[in-house]
């Protein structure tokens, strides 16, 4: 009995070592909110939006130029078109889409807990975001820039001047971080007066409750727009930061994320190489191998992403190229007349450029 209890201790301590580095098991709770199987959990997301046929794009809706939602329901804006050019990619059609308003406050929950696919809502790429908040910034859609609005007849023309008055500004974002960094390098002791959306945060600026609204300096032209008097409000000529704006997916899937990157950079080439959605069609008879390739006629590329090799033609037929997208909603055929500025191609004098397709 002695020598079987001395065999049988010797197999127990051989096993646990192997048992200490075995993987603890697994949780198959997806944590998403979208009635996704938990199966969905070692999935990329790409499997599930084929899967799901249809793509969940979290917008602010509220933005005109960027996303905003009308009165029949209908999205527009450059945050939408990147919406729509992902589903045009990845399902082959722009409309498959299912857009989510967030707020500021809200935007990165809904991502982690899988109620959206993806972002494309006016967030600022920052270094805290892309490590410890867990996100993956595809290439920036809009370089911006923050500023601050006050009414015409305000006497403000600088920051120095809000000493002693209040700032409306939206919660949660590197918006009020900045705003409070910008005043405290001025040595300006002022009011911040928060607000969790949007919405409350300029009905409270357009009924006085504070002296300034600040935001990124796009959103403050576009939501001038929307005030009673739009002509009686300026923009000081300041800016508080860096603003580079962009769609956001989640870390550690890199398959989806190469997918929203790739159709962006896409919509920055397909300019550069002079595509349009009237010619993209024309344009796959090309001989320029470099044409060929961006319109999978040749290569393999679309395979590599998991989605057609023609995956730009779907792109390019349904919203165009950047500068086409630009124009629509910002620039010369929109109601800002926006200039391209740094949002120009890199051989304009811009800043966007997109590696090689190859």
């Amino acid at each position: 009995m002695a020598k079987w209890q001395s065999l049988l201790m010797s197999v127990l301590l051989l096993a646990l070592p192997l048992a200490a580095c075995a993987p603890p098991p697994s949780d198959n709770a997806d944590g998403g909110g979208d009635g996704e199987s938990s199966d969905s959990a070692s999935q990329s997301r790409l499997d599930v939006v084929k899967n799901r046929g249809t793509l969940i794009c979290g917008v602010d809706g509220g933005i005109p130029g960027f996303s905003f939602v009308d009165e029949t329901g209908e999205y527009s804006g450059i945050d939408v078109d990147v919406c729509k050019a992902v589903a045009a990619a990845v399902l082959g059609d722009p409309d498959a889409v299912e857009y989510r308003n967030l707020d500021s406050t809200e935007r990165f929950t809904a991502l982690a807990g899988g109620e959206v696919d993806m972002l494309s809502r006016n967030t600022t790429w920052t270094t805290s975001r892309d490590t410890t908040v867990g996100l993956e910034f595809a290439p920036t859609t809009f370089y911006d820039g923050q500023g601050m609005m006050v009414r015409q007849d305000s006497d403000i023309t600088s920051l120095e001047d809000f000493e002693g008055k209040a700032v409306c500004v939206e919660a949660g974002t590197t918006t009020e971080l900045n705003l409070t960094d910008n005043m405290r390098e001025a040595g300006v002791t002022f009011e911040t007066v928060t607000f969790q959306q949007a919405d409350p945060a300029y009905a409270a600026y357009a009924e006085e409750r504070c002296e300034g609204m600040t935001s990124d300096k796009s959103q403050l032209i576009a939501r001038r727009s929307t005030l009673p008097n739009p002509e009686e409000h300026i923009l000081l000529e300041v800016t508080l930061s860096k603003e580079p704006l962009g769609p956001v997916t989640l870390n550690n899937d890199s398959t989806w994320f190469d997918v929203v990157k790739w159709v962006t950079y896409g919509l920055i080439e397909a300019e550069e190489l002079g595509i349009t959605q009237a010619n993209v069609e024309q344009s796959k008879g090309s001989e320029d191998p470099t044409i060929r390739r961006f319109l999978g006629v040749e290569g393999d590329l679309g395979t590599g992403l998991e989605l057609d090799n023609d995956f730009m033609v779907n792109v390019i037929s349904s919203v165009g190229n950047y500068g086409e997208v630009y124009e629509r909603n910002l620039g010369k055929e929109s109601q800002f007349q926006l200039d391209r500025g740094q949002n120009d191609l890199w051989n304009r004098g811009g800043l966007l450029y997109s590696p090689p397709f190859r």
